[in-house]
């Protein structure tokens, strides 16, 4: 290999900054691969998994249109680098790589290219000015209509593919148990999943299955979590299991951690500044938080060259607006406490909106959804167009519905009442909220459904009311969310009694009949979601019920492989965190319909143009629209140009009161389920009945700046704004690349009001959420 290292050393421009111990190193991890004539390296649209470096013979970079005919976009030879693009953006790959003639490289896996090339940022300065040198060129061949396919800068993987053959380990300490997942990185399949259960106590126990092999069964005291860490690993690598081999095959271990506060609204690499920030947020989630960060300090011990990740409860439930997530309590104390509603069973809830969607064949993005995770602990989520909107859990785990042996949603005027009459102090009260309330509580009999259904069943008169208040919470929220979201496409059943009990779906539906929820009562009775997703909706019911099974482990390791692709990608951002992206605000207006255009302003009218505007091919018009709601009107508002299929009206959040109408915050174009209004010129008027919304604010780039910046398209990114007297950081900033857009950042009126700038401003990506 010593050739090999000097040749990287003189003839790669990337690897100028390395000293010759880090080549070493970088080439110990890597393999030498030799590519016949004609053989594809890397195929169109495949995810990479590797960065190849030339070291003999040639390579052949081309786009094929949709007649077949071939498109060179570069030849390379040796020292030229491939895959990089795919690496450093995770996306898929935009051409295909073809060896000319025998060819040898340098083929750097995933996870020796996070950590040996990432962490150099004189590297990853210069791959970024090569991807974007790459990017314009094949922009420059393929924007022809003989190309069929468009530029893919998003797009993300299901696959748990880390590029390298290896292991993944997923991880859930909690207080006296343990249980952890193994998967496969190749075949993102689970290999094996075990439990230790009763830490602590004389009666533990410790199962592990693969498939259908029991490897471990056996009953033992457990004294504490490092003996049942010691266990874990002594199974996982026992010899006769075959599971794993060394330490060192585990290449990232993925822990759950249930409370991330505000801080953490996405999977996060851990390392010792983010442990710190997991520790500080123990305080809110005082019986969970803290055995998640033992479990990740003694994973750490276990698997020490492993990269730990952390995935969060709450981090799925971050895009709740503000009016979802506040309590009616005075101001201050969420300043200073940061009281608030976060939600929980984010893994779950996140993986059977995804799973339906893909049911379904329906974008997720395009979905409105109540998830009803149901078991010992349940809760309720609002997905609205791929965004949780509201949550019945709160600022604790203990809010909701009735669960096992948790009150759900409570009067906190009971909590003096009984101070007052019983004498209790906040300790004995928490204990009976959390573990002697709820069905235990009121039906004396169990916390558990399948005992309470026996004992209603024999007669039990409390076990019936426990089984009755627990779908009455349920069927309760389900109406809620669909006035929340204004309408509704699916409901979905999951967790221990959502998948297994027909009876409580039946009952919690019961009634909703009315809202287009009809089940279909024999499907109901035959479902079994242990062979999957099965839809128990009647043939004629307009909203979608589904049974989907959770695999919230296999949720948090694909989180996992995401947060590593984040990793690589937020040295990207940090490269550009002083790269200012400009700042436009966009006051309401109005796109019409060629039909709305006659309608409003006389047959054969075409708009007339008064200002360009940063995108391409947009103006102002100079017609204007009075807006007319059922409260009142908003007067002179600008028609934008050229005319668009369907009208669509932008409103700002304070406009909403004015109007009497109150829209969600959607993407351009998503109008389904949105309010509609009167519009008014001097030649004449319109009642549309869908199509006002608040604009999610959003980035335009072109390929080019996605790749500059390191973001893809559909991206979610967070910027920070240091103009004006109130420096801020907006968050859910939508990325949109197209090859005709400009760079261009757009706020609404109230949004740059509330930062104090105007049109001309600054922002700069802090990170993709």
């Amino acid at each position: 290999m010593s050739g090999t290292i000097q040749f990287l050393k003189s003839s790669v421009e990337l690897f100028a900054s390395f000293e010759r111990a880090e080549l070493d190193e970088l080439v110990s991890q890597c393999a030498l691969k030799t590519f016949n004539a004609h053989e594809h390296i890397i195929e169109f649209h495949e995810r990479g998994s590797f960065m190849g470096v030339l070291l003999s013979g040639a390579v052949e970079v081309a786009a094929l249109d949709a007649q077949g005919d071939i498109h060179e976009i570069a030849r390379l030879q040796p020292g030229d680098l491939f895959g990089e693009m795919e690496l450093m953006t995770g996306n898929a790959t935009i051409a295909n790589v073809v060896a000319v003639q025998v060819s040898t490289a340098l083929i750097i896996d995933e996870v020796a290219f996070l950590h040996s090339i990432m962490s150099k940022p004189e590297a990853v300065r210069y791959l970024t000015r090569l991807i974007s040198r790459r990017t314009t060129e094949h922009t420059r061949i393929t924007s022809s209509d003989r190309f069929a396919y468009k530029f893919d800068a998003g797009g993300s993987s299901s696959e748990l593919h880390l590029g390298r053959k290896g292991k993944l380990l997923v991880v859930n300490c909690g207080s006296s148990s343990l249980k952890y997942s193994l998967f496969d990185s190749e075949s993102s399949t689970q290999v094996a999943r075990g439990s230790i259960a009763r830490i602590g106590g004389r009666n533990g126990s410790h199962t592990l299955r693969s498939g259908d092999r029991t490897l471990v069964s056996h009953n033992a005291p457990i004294t504490d979590h490092r003996q049942a860490f010691d266990l874990l690993s002594a199974a996982l690598l026992d010899r006769n299991s075959g599971l794993v081999h060394t330490p060192g095959e585990v290449l990232a271990v993925g822990h759950r951690v249930v409370h991330g506060g505000e801080s953490f609204n996405r999977p996060t690499l851990i390392d010792e500044q983010n442990l710190t920030g997991i520790k500080a947020l123990n305080r809110l989630a005082p019986l969970h938080n803290p055995n998640n960060v033992l479990g990740i300090e003694l994973a750490q011990e276990k698997f020490p060259r492993a990269l730990h990740v952390a995935v969060f409860d709450t981090s799925f439930h971050h895009t709740m607006p503000a009016y979802a997530y506040l309590y009616g309590l005075p101001y201050e104390l969420y300043e200073k406490y940061r009281i608030r509603r976060y939600g929980f069973h984010g893994s779950s809830h996140g993986y059977v909106a995804l799973k339906a969607a893909q049911f379904l064949d329906r974008p997720y993005n395009s979905l409105e959804i109540v998830s009803c995770h149901l078991g010992n602990g349940s809760s309720l989520c609002a997905i609205d167009h791929g965004r949780s909107v509201d949550t019945s859990m709160g600022f604790t785990p203990t809010q909701g519905v009735p669960m096992g042996t948790r009150c759900g949603d409570i009067d906190p005027g009971i909590f003096a009442f009984l101070v007052e009459n019983e004498g209790l102090d906040h300790v004995r009260i928490e204990e009976i909220m959390n573990r002697e309330s709820g069905l235990l509580g009121i039906s004396g009999v169990s916390n558990d459904m399948r005992d309470i259904m026996h004992a209603a069943g024999e007669g039990n008169h409390r076990a019936l009311l426990a089984f009755k208040t627990f779908c009455y919470a349920i069927r309760k929220y389900i109406g809620a969310y669909l006035a929340a979201m204004q309408g509704l496409d699916v409901v979905i059943f999951t967790g221990g009694i959502g998948e297994g009990s027909d009876q409580v779906r039946s009952m919690a539906c019961q009634g909703l009949e009315q809202m287009g929820i009809i089940v279909d009562e024999g499907r109901n009775k035959r479902a079994d979601a242990s062979q999957g997703i099965v839809d128990i909706s009647a043939a004629d019911s307009p909203v979608t019920i589904l049974v989907v099974p959770t695999n919230e482990e296999k949720m948090i390791a694909r989180e996992t492989v995401r947060a590593l692709k984040l990793a690589r990608v937020d040295v990207i951002i940090a490269q550009k965190r002083d790269a200012p992206i400009p700042i436009e605000v966009s006051a309401h207006h109005v796109h019409l319909s060629r039909e709305h255009v006659a309608a409003l302003f006389g047959e054969g009218h075409e708009l007339t143009s008064v200002t360009e505007l940063s995108q391409p091919g947009q103006f102002a018009c100079a017609e204007t629209v009075t807006l007319i709601g059922p409260k009142g009107s908003v007067q002179r508002v600008r028609v934008l140009g050229p005319t668009r299929q369907r009208t669509q009206v932008e409103i700002a959040m304070t406009e909403q009161y004015q109007l009497g109408i109150y829209p969600p915050i959607r993407e351009s174009g998503d109008l389904l389920d949105t309010p509609g209004i009167r519009l008014e010129s001097e030649q004449g008027g319109i009642d549309i009945d869908h199509g006002v919304i608040c604009a999610l604010r959003h980035i335009h780039m072109s390929p080019e700046d996605a790749v500059s910046f390191g973001v893809g398209d559909r991206d979610m990114v967070s910027v920070k704004v240091t103009e004006g007297d109130r420096e801020l950081t907006f968050g859910d900033v939508l990325v949109r690349v197209g090859t005709s857009y400009a760079l261009a950042m757009h706020i609404d009126t109230d949004e740059a009001n509330a930062a104090h700038i105007s049109t001309g401003a600054k922002g700069y990506i802090q990170c993709i959420q």
